[in-house]
This record gives structure tokens, C-alpha cells and sequence, in this order.
């Protein structure tokens, strides 16, 4: 072995100048969504096939992919992690310990593994990385603000990735609602790495969440090629950028933004899947016709059914199936969760019996005219969600399906709640002011 460290500093058990560099570079291009990293590992196992952390890096990015499609490809990155570990360092034995607990459907405890990576290398920003991304997929709010802030007082603006904490810490406040430290830390990490997307994307969040539609147009306004070397998470910012114009009632420019930077088009990547349907659905929801556009997207969920790896790719899944009338594959994707809801061996099974059975059979019932059902299904979650993962702007697509739900079933005074308390909590949201004042009206006119 040769004395090679990583950008913060650790150690790397390698034998590989050439290697040492190009995981370095892999590192990097992981932190800012590069389309190469996946290649740039594969570079570094090539110029070192011992390289236990290497592998490992590698079993990570298949497990970010969030589907059972290439969980046996992170498995077998990880069992090449432990055939080489023999020399490795503890932090990095800790990391396939992590991957392991991943691979295995234990979220929890990987996320305490990188926890404890990060108590005694607190500059290990892959480690940051992972537990910020799984805190994501898990609804730990506080957590997405605590891994940061807890490894901040340690790092300083020299060290290579002070940006992409500072990008991790400004997303955390704004999920726990401290919008004003959001958009301080995320304009600092955008000024200290422009090439940081998770950064730029917090203060989108911040300014989505204040109804800032004008700033944050003008925060997202970039060439159509301005990420063309960036993998699919760039499509998730062209998805806020859409809302900005959604809520600004510029529904052509929506639609145009969804037929050249959002839609599936084939991919099978988390992410494209739910920025399309969740779009569509908030574009039907206000009576925008979307055409055939639910089609691509049904055909994809109808042929991925039994895949849960993410239970909000789910949900998204059933938006598209009960979009496009296919109930009786909707029916399937149901029993599909209520089997891996059973088995209790990973930590998501519970998660999709208590969240997602019961916002799919809402959304479901929802699409089949059974609205009185379908409020019965999402009322209880209201406020009570975020287990099931993703952001407060991404989970809005389930009030806005119990709001509609709530009118439907003439159930008034409901909606007349739920859309108070979102004035009260978004005072600049013109659509819900005007559609509150229209319920209150009704309310008194039938009184």
C-alpha cells in the first residue's frame, strides 16, 4: 500500500496513485450529480481491483438509484467491498458495514453507522452525503439538519466539499422550516460551488415554500443545456422550476417545460418518474388538460409493479395507473405492497403498510369517483406523512388530493380547515386565498 489520502484528509487503502486520483474525482462528481461518476468508479476499480472503499463507492451510487433493479449489482459491489477489506481502515470497514445494512432494507441502522463514521471523521463528506440522502428517503427532517450542522464547527471554506455542507445544512433548515437560515447557507453554497445542484435546489425549496414564484422563475432560469452533463436530478430542478410557473397560472409554460425537461421519456430513474406525475396530477387537479401524457407513465408503472424500492415512487406509480383508468393493475400494485408490507425484514416494509397502502388506496379511490372513500384514506395522514419520505414541496401533491377530495365529497367544512390552515401557513399562496374565501362563501351561502 502506498500513503494516498482523499481530499479531507483520511486515508485510502490502495496500492494506486491512479486510483487514489480518480476516487477523488469520483467523489466529487457523486456530490455534484456528474454523469460520469458511475464510469469514474469503474476507472478506479480497474487501476485498483483491491480497492475495498472503491467498490464500496460503487455499491452506494446503485443504491442512490433507489430500485430493486440494481440491488444485485450493489450486492455484488459490496461482496467485492468485503473480499478486499482485509486491509482497510476502520472508517472504511464501517462504510461496507454501512453498505450491508443498505443492501439489506436496514436504513436505520445504516444511517447510524455513517452517524458514527462521522463522530470520528467528521470531514468524511461521503458519509455526510449518504446519511443526508437516506434521512431524505426517510422523513428524519431534524436529522437532514442535524448531520450537518452537528460536522460544520470542524470544516472551514479550504477544504474540498464546504460548499456541499454548507448545500446539505440549508436544505435541513428549510425541510424543519427555518426558511430565513435555508436561503442564507444555500446562497453561500451556491457562491462557493456554482457546480453544487443540491444547494441550488434548497433555495428553490425556500422560495417554493414562500410563494416567491417571480425569484424563483428568475433563481432557475438557465439554458435548456446549462446541466446536460449532470444525471436525471437535474430534471427534479427543471420540476421547480415548472412550479414556479404553475402557481403563476402560466400553464403553456408548464406544459412546454414538462414536454422538454421533465417527462419520463423512458427513463427509469426515480426521480423522472414522480416530477411527471406528480406534475400532471397538480396540472389536472386545477382542470389543465394534459392530453396522453399519463400514458408513457402508466406503461411504465404497469411493468414495475413489484418494485418498492422507494415507497414514494409508489404512490407516484398509482397516480399513474389511476390516471389512465387501469384498476385493475392498480388493484395489482396493491396486493404487490400489502405482500412486501408483511414481511418484516427491512425497515420500509412497515413504512409502506401505515403510509403507503393508505395513500394509494386514497389516490385510488380518488380517481374511481369514491371521494368520501378517499378522504377517509388521507385524512388521518394530513401533517402525519413524512415517514414515507421526500420534501414538504414534493409530499403538497397529497393535501392537494384530500383538498379536492374534501370539496367533492361535499364535505366543506373540512376543506374550509385545510385550506385556512394553508393560508395561514403560506399567506402569499394566491390560489389557496381565493379558493378559501370561495368555500367560506358557499359555507354561509348554505347556512
Amino acid at each position: 500500500m502506498i500513503d494516498v489520502k482523499d481530499p479531507q484528509g483520511y486515508r485510502l487503502t490502495t496500492s494506486s496513485q491512479e486510483a487514489a486520483r480518480l476516487y477523488n474525482l469520483a467523489q466529487q462528481s457523486l456530490l455534484e450529480y456528474r454523469l460520469s461518476t458511475m464510469q469514474t468508479i469503474k476507472e478506479v476499480i480497474a487501476a485498483d481491483p483491491d480497492f475495498a472503499l472503491a467498490h464500496c463507492l460503487r455499491g452506494y451510487q446503485f443504491m442512490m438509484y433507489g430500485s430493486f433493479s440494481v440491488l444485485n449489482a450493489a450486492k455484488s459491489a459490496l461482496r467485492a467491498a468485503e473480499a478486499c477489506a482485509g486491509a482497510a481502515t476502520p472508517r472504511e470497514r464501517m462504510h461496507i458495514e454501512a453498505l450491508r445494512a443498505w443492501a439489506d432494507g436496514k436504513t436505520g441502522r445504516a444511517i447510524l453507522l455513517w452517524e458514527q463514521i462521522l463522530c470520528d471523521s467528521p470531514l468524511d463528506i461521503v458519509a455526510l452525503r449518504l446519511h443526508h440522502f437516506n434521512c431524505f428517503w426517510t422523513g428524519r427532517q431534524h436529522s437532514l439538519r442535524g448531520g450537518a450542522a452537528s460536522v460544520l464547527d470542524v470544516w472551514s471554506e479550504d477544504i474540498p466539499g464546504y460548499g456541499n455542507v454548507l448545500g446539505m445544512l440549508a436544505f435541513g433548515y428549510e425541510e424543519c422550516g427555518q426558511y430565513r437560515e435555508a436561503e442564507r447557507f444555500g446562497r453561500m453554497a451556491v457562491e462557493h460551488n456554482a457546480n453544487d445542484l443540491w444547494a441550488i435546489h434548497a433555495v428553490a425549496h425556500v422560495l417554493e415554500m414562500e410563494d416567491r414564484q417571480e425569484e424563483g422563475i428568475a433563481w432557475l432560469a438557465r439554458p435548456e443545456d446549462a446541466w446536460s452533463d449532470r444525471n436525471p436530478f437535474k430534471g427534479h430542478l427543471w420540476w421547480h422550476l415548472a412550479l414556479f410557473h404553475l402557481e403563476s397560472r402560466q400553464y403553456d409554460e408548464v406544459l412546454a417545460l414538462y414536454d422538454r425537461s421533465v417527462r419520463n421519456d423512458g427513463s427509469t430513474f426515480y426521480l423522472d418518474i414522480q416530477n411527471a406525475a406528480s406534475l400532471l396530477a397538480r396540472l389536472e387537479l386545477l382542470n389543465v388538460d394534459v392530453g396522453d401524457r399519463w400514458l408513457g407513465l402508466a406503461d411504465f408503472a404497469e411493468k414495475n409493479i413489484g418494485d418498492h424500492g422507494l415507497i414514494f415512487t409508489d404512490l407516484h406509480y398509482m397516480m399513474a395507473l389511476a390516471k389512465q383508468r387501469r384498476f385493475q393493475a392498480a388493484e395489482r400494485l396493491l396486493e404487490s405492497m400489502d405482500e412486501f408490507a408483511a414481511d418484516d425484514q427491512t425497515d420500509s416494509a412497515a413504512v409502506v403498510r401505515t403510509l403507503g397502502l393508505p395513500l394509494c388506496r386514497g389516490v385510488l379511490a380518488f380517481e374511481q369517483g369514491e371521494y368520501a372513500a378517499a378522504v377517509d384514506f388521507l385524512a388521518p395522514l394530513h401533517n402525519n406523512d413524512a415517514a414515507i419520505g421526500a420534501s414538504h414541496a414534493q409530499r403538497d401533491i397529497i393535501d392537494q388530493y384530500l383538498i379536492e377530495a374534501t370539496m367533492r365529497a361535499k364535505r366543506l367544512s373540512q376543506t374550509r380547515m385545510l385550506l385556512a390552515e394553508r393560508v395561514r401557513l403560506r399567506p402569499r399562496n394566491q390560489a389557496a386565498i381565493e379558493r378559501h374565501r370561495d368555500v367560506a362563501r358557499r359555507i354561509f351561502e348554505a347556512a
